[in-house]
């Protein structure tokens, strides 16, 4: 099965993604752009995995030990800039404690034979990506130029947990199933 680690959105900050998702929409339709529910701020992608491996990635991520903490989303930008956008992005911002438990949570795979990470982390919200390959340089032609002055704020959320997700592809978009929750809660 494939998965990833990552946390997930309250509903009110799901509920103003939406709200702005559904103003840029018109600015490019072409885009393929994220279901509401599909949101969530990845950890760790781990990709394919067994049964077998999937229940060592359960034991291994409980081992994972931090306490809550805060999480702001707001403003938004493109990958890999906003002359050659190819993903359209919300911003997740959190002090040094979202990285950390990132590199944790790559160290305790790295343990039981997960690839270690190699690129830097870049916490956010995939909100679009661009079209099918033909089209993909006119999928956010007219976005970046006319998104909104103001930076949006969606909201701050205190993460108390993370899960461990399945991801089965779909027509429309993967559907994400959390297999297992993993409580912030210190040592």
């Amino acid at each position: 099965m494939r998965i990833f680690i990552a946390l997930d959105i309250p509903e009110d900050i799901r509920n103003h993604l939406t709200r702005y998702v559904e103003r840029m929409q018109p600015l490019a339709p072409s885009a393929h752009w994220s279901r509401p529910e599909s949101l969530h701020v990845t950890l760790k992608f781990v990709g394919q995995a067994s049964e077998a491996k999937v229940e060592e990635i359960r034991q291994a991520l409980f081992q994972v030990a931090f306490h809550p903490f805060e999480v702001e989303f707001r403003n938004t930008g493109f990958f890999p800039s906003a002359r050659a956008p190819r993903i359209f992005w919300a911003g997740v911002e959190s002090p040094r404690v979202l990285r950390s438990l990132a590199a944790a949570v790559d160290a305790a795979l790295e343990k039981i034979g997960i690839t270690h990470e190699d690129k830097p982390y870049h916490p956010h919200l995939t909100l679009a990506r661009s079209g099918p390959e033909r089209a993909a340089e006119h999928s956010f032609e007219q976005l970046p130029s006319r998104l909104p002055v103001e930076i949006p704020h969606f909201g701050t959320m205190t993460a108390q947990d993370f899960f461990l997700y399945k991801s089965e592809p779909m027509p429309g978009g993967s559907r994400y199933t959390k297999l297992e929750r993993f409580p912030l809660q210190g040592n």
